[in-house]
């Protein structure tokens, strides 16, 4: 019977073809698929201290809502007597053995501390000095603009500049702008003192006022 068609129809190209088909195979098994770890997002950090079923710790340093010092305390019962109060209970000292924890009222705790960090960032503004311009021969509505503008920088916390420019003749009569300055310094005293008192500076005369 002649051989059958095809390439297994030799001995010497079937032993081929199987030799490749077990060296596939063996290729295939050592290959290992290496899958990363599902991890779970990291949790996000907590704005403000941990409050009630938050504090993990079985005993606490217990303050009541009254401030006296309780004592050591089982954090469980201590989160019951600031429920029965209506209140919670805050971890206040996260850091000591076992923590310090008061029962208090969180929402007006946290609105409390809120007020306190808005007026510390209010105290810590940026002194700016502002500039008023004059002249010697200034009109009463003129002046009583500046000194509106020169009031309302001092209630902001800002310091003013005053500068007095003497043109052309002016110079000769310099006593004008020095009761000028006089004058500013009256209807400023109540609310701004001098921090720099009138020098000449070239041409001009220049004071600084400072909000009292």
């Amino acid at each position: 019977m002649p051989p059958e068609s095809g390439s297994c129809g030799h001995p010497a190209l079937a032993r081929t073809g199987v030799i490749l088909q077990n060296a596939r195979l063996a290729n295939n098994i050592g290959e290992v698929t290496i899958r990363r770890p599902n991890r779970a997002p990291a949790p996000a950090a907590k704005d403000g201290p941990r409050t009630n079923d938050e504090i993990r710790n079985l005993e606490i340093q217990l303050i009541d809502q009254t401030g006296a010092n309780v004592g050591v305390t089982e954090t469980a019962a201590a989160i019951k007597m600031a429920m029965d109060a209506g209140m919670d209970l805050v971890e206040i000292s996260p850091n000591t053995n076992p923590p310090v924890c008061k029962i208090m009222d969180y929402g007006k705790f946290k609105f409390q501390s809120q007020k306190k960090a808005a007026e510390a960032r209010k105290k810590q503004k940026v002194v700016e000095i502002k500039e008023i311009k004059l002249r010697p021969m200034i009109d009463d509505h003129d002046y009583n603009v500046k000194m509106k503008a020169m009031q309302r920088f001092f209630e902001e916390g800002d310091k003013v500049k005053v500068t007095l420019r003497y043109r052309g003749r002016e110079m000769a009569h310099q006593e004008i702008g020095t009761k000028l300055l006089d004058k500013v310094k009256t209807d400023t005293a109540s609310f701004a003192k001098v921090e720099q008192d009138a020098k000449f500076e070239g041409r001009q005369v220049v004071m600084v006022l400072a909000p009292k």
